[in-house]
């Protein structure tokens, strides 16, 4: 009785509870967990493109602009956290990005516009995982065997078979286990290529350093735009508020310590693999660290068993990833297929689940076999996603949830970053567009080569 009685604000929150809620975002879960899971949502491949990014931006504003999106991340997380809590408190405890800005900012529009912007980036980001994880694939076999006759897309369908597999995984809860592994391989890779990049960077034949930027000033600004957006897209996530749903309430307070563990690990995976692998590139610095280690022209620059390592480790934490932001969609896809009053694993839901998930998988595989410039897609997607989701939206969450002050500090810095990454995301958004036209005529169907 007295559990029932702890527990009754929380049930009374959720008295409309449904398939979606109950099942896929099961509220069973520690504040480590949370950290798994952000971890996994945020630490991934990408961070082997910040070499990239710091091409397009020089030392100096490079880590500037990675410390203060790490910072302003960070801060924005923490205040959706604490927007979460408060409503937990009052009662209405969400559990869904978009009803949470629908109920605070009051607007019906506002449900559907980040349903939109969430969809777009968690089915592309599972797109890019099968793509991704389908490349490390190929380049594992292109060693084995250099003449095979085996096409980029065959491996894109050995990935989506397994993950067809894993998409059987009933509860966004049940991935923890898997989140943690997920954890423990970005730091195993990050360290592999940090290796890799101090020998390459030492060797006899060491590529020669040039950090100096483009020579024309409009295509300097639009590269520091296209790696700012970058940046930000390494840094989004789009899925707190569902990952703090998997938190056993009361979540108050958990949050925080889950977003101190990812970031203690953004910590030592984002630097180091940033400085290390810009230190020896330099402006040559490839979209995939790993691609400048292991040129098509000549002998790897690290010991290929290193660097063999290091792609298996990110084709197991690429399975991961497409777990993580496939959630949302099963989520959806739960809320209006199952029953809630029959058992998870009941015939009645588990056939549904079975099939809609497989579909769901299957459509992924099959645009990312057809669009292997999937990366330039996805460059204009985080900016236009992630900025309004990660930048924009938690600190409005906040200005209209606690109604700081209009002459307290925290008001204005809220409504600086507002207005500082709205402009970044229209310029990301632009010079990411400008990218994808430039590199159209490179653009094929069913490629077996990946654009950069």
């Amino acid at each position: 009785m007295a559990e029932a009685a702890t527990n009754g604000p929380f049930r009374d929150a959720r008295q409309d509870e449904d398939a979606g809620a109950a099942f896929v975002l099961e509220s069973k879960g520690k504040w480590w967990h949370a950290g798994f899971h952000l971890t996994t949502a945020i630490v991934g491949p990408t961070i082997l493109t910040l070499p990239y990014a710091f091409r397009g931006l020089g030392w100096g504003i490079g880590f500037l602009c990675l410390t203060v999106m790490g910072v302003v991340t960070f801060y924005s997380y923490y205040l959706m956290s604490l927007v979460l809590d408060h409503c937990e408190k009052a009662g209405r405890r969400h559990i869904r990005f978009r009803e949470l800005a629908a109920d605070v900012l009051g607007s019906g529009w506002m449900f559907y516009f980040v349903i939109f912007i969430q969809t777009a980036i968690n089915t592309g980001i599972s797109i890019g995982a099968i793509l991704l994880a389908g490349e490390c694939l190929q380049i594992m076999y292109s060693e084995l065997s250099p003449s095979g006759s085996l096409k980029l897309y065959h491996f894109i369908a050995m990935v989506t078979a397994v993950m067809i597999a894993l998409s059987q995984f009933p509860t966004f809860h049940s991935l923890r286990h898997i989140n943690l592994v997920s954890l423990l391989l970005s730091l195993g890779y990050t360290f592999l290529v940090v290796g890799a990049c101090i020998h390459a960077g030492t060797s006899e034949n060491a590529p020669p350093k040039d950090y100096s930027l483009e020579s024309s000033e409009s295509t300097r600004v639009f590269n520091a735009f296209t790696s700012i957006s970058i940046i930000a897209a390494i840094f989004g996530n789009g899925i707190l508020p569902e990952i703090q749903a998997t938190l056993a309430p009361p979540a108050t307070g958990k949050m925080l310590k889950g977003l101190l563990m990812c970031y203690t690990v953004i910590f030592f995976t984002f630097y180091s693999a940033a400085v290390s692998g810009y230190w020896v590139f330099g402006n040559k610095s490839n979209s995939n660290i790993l691609k400048s280690l292991m040129p098509d022209e000549g002998p790897s620059l690290a010991p290929v068993p290193v660097l063999g390592l290091a792609v298996i480790f990110v084709l197991l934490q690429l399975f991961a990833i497409g777990l993580v932001y496939s959630q949302v969609a099963y989520e959806i896809m739960e809320k209006q297929s199952a029953d809630v009053n029959q058992g998870i694993f009941s015939k009645r839901n588990l056939i549904p689940r079975i099939i809609l998930r497989s579909l769901y998988v299957i459509l992924c595989g099959f645009f990312a076999a057809m669009l292997p410039f999937f990366g330039d897609i996805n460059g204009v997607v985080g900016a236009i996603g992630f900025i309004p989701l990660d930048f924009i939206l938690p600190m409005l969450l906040y200005n209209m949830t606690f109604k700081p002050s209009k002459s307290s500090f925290i008001y204005w810095i809220n409504n600086s970053i507002i207005i500082v990454f709205t402009g970044a995301g229209l310029m990301g958004a632009f010079s990411s567009t400008r990218k994808l036209v430039l590199d159209a005529k490179e653009f094929k169907l069913f490629s077996s080569d990946v654009v950069d």
